[in-house]
């Protein structure tokens, strides 16, 4: 009887230590000496960094929008200044021939035949001064010729002659001289501009 009751306790320990085998140190979870920390200590010191840098930018920009500011105001002060005294050359030299018509001008008409001689000197003389000033300044003369073809860039008409002693689109009389600044016309020449004449419609002919 007691032979027996060994061997069925045998059956129960070899069934209690297949239930509960041990498992392979390989087996059971062991933490990490190389694991992550919870967070890099660098990122602090990398927005410090950030945001001097965004303060360096941003007075940098502002230098350079007042640079750009100070220098809008001084090109505006000397468009102002050109606009003022872009003539003052040009009316330093038209003095003297102010001076040549106040001197013509003061000529005592009492004096004789000769005050008219006199009179014409000075105003060939202020005229060569002032064609000695437009020349100085680049300010030419347009002044066609009759008979010269009509040029829509440099004349203006101002009326039409029938004529057959000039070819039609020709000028016919020069009213007034015009001018130019170097290559901006300052004036267009006045003209009268020929037309060819209407023939006259034969004796007893019916007027439409």
């Amino acid at each position: 009887m007691t032979t027996g009751k060994k061997e069925n306790d045998r059956p129960e320990a070899e069934a209690y230590e297949s239930v509960t085998p041990e498992s392979p140190a390989s087996e059971i979870p062991q933490e990490s000496e190389d694991a992550p920390e919870d967070a890099p200590a660098s990122e602090p010191d990398e927005l410090e960094t950030l945001r001097a840098e965004n303060e360096s930018l941003r007075d940098e920009f502002l230098r350079a929008k007042a640079e750009a500011e100070n220098a809008r105001k001084r090109a505006q002060t000397e468009i102002t200044n050109a606009r003022r005294f872009a003539v003052e050359g040009f009316a330093g030299e038209l003095l003297n021939v102010r001076d040549s018509l106040d001197l013509a001008r003061a000529v005592d008409l009492n004096e004789g035949d000769s005050v008219v001689e006199r009179v014409v000197e000075g105003l060939e003389l202020t005229l060569r001064q002032l064609d000695s000033v437009f020349e100085r300044f680049s300010v030419y003369e347009i002044s066609p010729e009759v008979g010269d073809k009509l040029d829509p860039d440099a004349h203006q008409a101002m009326s039409l002659i029938e004529t057959a002693e000039v070819p039609a689109n020709h000028i016919f009389q020069v009213v007034q001289k015009g001018y130019r600044l170097n290559e901006r016309l300052l004036r267009p020449a006045r003209v009268l501009v020929a037309k060819a004449p209407t023939e006259d419609p034969p004796p007893g002919a019916e007027s439409s």
